[in-house]
């Protein structure tokens, strides 16, 4: 997920479901029909429509689901409450909506997640009933070796506590944990090399990695079984630098230049479980025109 100034913040299968994919239907054994997008299992990340979201909870939810995304994961999360509802509330809410929450993205600012405050999180989220908890940035000002290594430490332990109430905790990547800081490429060197892989998958994040100037399948060869969730945005250009993008390069999902089907034909090795659609502009102003042919494309197109 891109970070702005306003940021704080499956076609269902048998009861034998192969390994965790309650995932999505058509990357199981059989395809749902096309019409039925819902058992499509397509996820949304509500980052999406944050402000959406801020003006009327309620309503932008109803629109999700009337677009036919099943899974959320959300980005408000404050004081024991998500969008401003108690745990049990806002649950009731989506799932009376035909909708399930799968995960959360937690503390973007400030300490981020830490063992100091992980109890708290990892009992509030239980009560969501959530399956992850995932901690989506790092401020600029900490990203030096010094403290990466600090944080993967902390967050070690904060997989164990989060384990403790049946919580996979969880890293989502930008494009900055790619670049070499004095010999050190802190994805590779840090992140993956010292975090517990018992303790914390990393949701892989498509437009960010590509942005790096990764290839996504390499990287789930070099490191499989390590991404259980995928975030789906696109890109209207790949090209380099890779470190300076501009924010209207985020395009609907199938709309670019990412290709989405050579990717999930390696789910599989990357260990994947669920995938949210995403985009950090909220689609130039219209973001659920955006959601509309994000969806459209996936179910017609990459997952059939």
């Amino acid at each position: 997920m891109r970070k702005f100034n306003n940021r704080r913040d499956f076609l269902k299968v048998s009861a034998a479901g192969a390994l965790g994919l309650t995932v999505l239907g058509p990357l199981a054994c059989s395809q749902p029909k096309a019409a039925d997008r819902k058992s499509f299992g397509v996820g949304l990340q509500l980052y999406t429509i944050r402000d959406a979201m801020a003006a009327d909870a309620l309503g932008s939810l109803k629109k999700v689901s009337d677009l036919g995304y099943k899974n959320l994961e959300l980005a408000s999360y404050s004081d024991g409450k998500f969008y401003g509802y108690s745990p049990k509330e806002f649950k009731k809410i989506v799932n009376d909506l035909d909708m399930e929450i799968i995960s959360s993205h937690t503390q973007v600012e400030a300490a981020g997640i830490t063992v100091d405050n992980a109890q708290k999180m990892a009992d509030d989220h239980a009560e969501l009933g959530v399956k992850y908890c995932v901690q989506p940035w790092v401020n600029d000002e900490d990203r030096n070796i010094e403290t990466y290594k600090k944080m993967v430490g902390d967050w070690n332990q904060v997989g164990k506590i989060m384990s403790g109430v049946g919580i996979q905790f969880g890293y989502h990547n930008h494009n900055f944990e790619f670049e070499n800081i004095d010999g050190v490429v802190p994805y590779y060197d840090i992140f993956m090399a010292e975090m517990d892989p018992e303790y914390i998958t990393m949701e892989i994040d498509l437009f960010w990695a590509n942005k790096a100037g990764v290839d996504p399948v390499e990287l789930f060869k070099k490191y499989p079984g390590r991404f259980q969730l995928f975030h789906m945005k696109d890109m209207h250009n790949h090209e380099a630098p890779f470190f300076d993008v501009n924010k209207d390069d985020v395009a609907s999902v199938g709309a670019g230049v990412i290709d989405f089907k050579a990717i999930l034909e390696a789910k599989e090795v990357a260990g994947m479980k669920y995938m949210f659609v995403e985009d950090d502009n909220q689609g130039n102003g219209k973001p659920f025109e955006e959601l509309e042919v994000s969806i459209k494309n996936l179910t017609t197109k990459i997952l059939v």
